[in-house]
């Protein structure tokens, strides 16, 4: 198959290595979410082992770092999917010459950074 006039195979796979780098930035994000939610489910697990260890049970309040962590990789997780599913449908595109661009994963990862930053301010004016 000849590739269409006015182009060659240099900038075809130009096209190709930069969705592939943006595929790569997204797993990047994901993992990143995911291990920031692990070390908040342990970093509540050591504050509730250390809390029972000094005997302070009624002076360390019960949280929801646990819950807020396993949130955090399973959105991490779910970011690694739709990073996926974009990729492929992207490379489909490049190859069929008809690329159009989706705002959907941008569009997702804002809204979720947005509402956990209004949750966390929500969070921590009560704690104040």
């Amino acid at each position: 198959m000849k590739p269409p006039k006015g182009t060659n195979m240099f900038d075809k796979s130009r096209e190709h290595l930069a969705n592939e780098r943006t595929f790569l930035a997204w797993i990047r994000t994901s993992i990143a979410l995911m291990g920031f939610g692990f070390v908040i489910v342990k970093f509540a697990l050591f504050l509730r082992q250390f809390s029972e260890l000094m005997d302070v049970q009624g002076q360390i309040s019960q949280t929801h770092s646990s819950t807020v962590g396993v949130v955090m990789a399973a959105i991490g997780v779910l970011l690694a999917l739709v990073a996926f599913i974009q990729y492929r449908r992207h490379e489909a595109q490049l190859n069929n010459n008809s690329f159009y661009p989706s705002t959907v994963l941008l569009f997702f990862t804002t809204l979720v950074l947005i509402g956990g930053g209004v949750l966390l301010i929500f969070y921590l004016l009560s704690t104040i």
